[in-house]
């Protein structure tokens, strides 16, 4: 399998949404906005938008 490096877009918006999904899971405040674990699942989707700009092409 080849993989791509991903666009900078996918790039930029994975890592806003990583850092949303630290800020919602360590900031206390934050944290207590929701009642499901709304950092850990930003964290996944930071990770799965990284692992899609690599596999497919001009992701």
């Amino acid at each position: 399998m080849k993989l791509n490096a991903p666009t900078k877009l996918a790039f930029l918006i994975a890592v806003i949404v990583f850092v949303l999904g630290i800020l919602f899971q360590f900031v206390p405040f934050l944290a207590g906005l929701v009642t499901f674990p709304l950092g850990v699942i930003l964290l996944i989707v930071a990770f799965v938008i990284l692992a899609l700009g690599n596999i497919l092409k001009n992701f």
